[in-house]
């Protein structure tokens, strides 16, 4: 059985497992770059959603963040810290840089572990997911003018018997993606990452999710 712990033990797993994958590298094409971290720090009870269930304190948690309203792509949304990628900068470089901005948490470079599979947004983005280390006592202050709320979603939640719930759509060929977190649902894009995220990183599997759809109000 996967030890959920913050530990060393599970920073080498997730290290090891996304070394062997094949990553895919999309060209900038004339899209927008940008980056996300998908950021492991110990849970601390904190997140405030109905139907977690009980999460043993220092377990691995994700760092996820409600998007405020105000922000002009995907306002309110679910998202992972993250945003385009400035001038001269690597997808590392922007997700720590991210990090930093949206939820205070700056941490040095040896902190990433590996990228997963560019994703192409159907708001106009390349995003390429970073998986970062963040530790066991960190402290998270987010910045009122991008995010509404931090939340440490536990990565049990990942593992669920019902991730991810698929919709079809009939306008795609392919169906939309989410994935329960508590008594909600986070969509895809976000969604399709924390699937791979789960797939690779946690379960050594290979498992691409570029195809999956993306729902109507995510496409701003």
């Amino acid at each position: 059985m996967l030890d959920l712990t913050c530990s060393p033990e599970l920073r080498r797993l997730i290290a090891k497992n996304i070394a062997g994958y094949q990553r895919i590298s999309l060209p900038v094409a004339k899209l927008q770059r940008a980056a996300v971290a998908i950021c492991l720090v110990d849970y601390r009870g904190e997140g405030g959603l109905d139907g977690l269930g009980p999460v043993p304190s220092g377990n691995a948690a994700l760092i996820l963040t409600r998007r405020s309203k105000k922000m002009k792509n995907h306002p309110g949304q679910w998202a992972l810290p993250g945003g385009r990628m400035d001038m001269g900068e690597s997808p590392e470089q922007a997700s720590l840089r991210e990090l930093s901005e949206e939820v205070g948490l700056t941490l040095p470079a040896d902190r990433v572990v590996g990228c997963l599979d560019d994703f192409i947004t159907r708001s106009g983005f390349i995003i390429t997911p970073v998986v970062v280390w963040g530790g066991t006592a960190v402290a998270l202050v987010k910045n009122d003018r991008e995010v509404a709320s931090i939340h440490r979603i536990p990565c049990s939640e990942l593992l669920r018997r019902d991730a991810p719930l698929l919709e079809s759509t009939g306008s795609s060929d392919h169906p939309v993606l989410f994935m329960p977190v508590g008594d909600t649902w986070i969509a895809a894009p976000t969604a399709a990452m924390l699937l791979q995220f789960r797939e690779v990183a946690l379960l050594g599997r290979e498992v691409r999710v570029g195809h999956y759809e993306q729902p109507s109000f995510a496409w701003r």
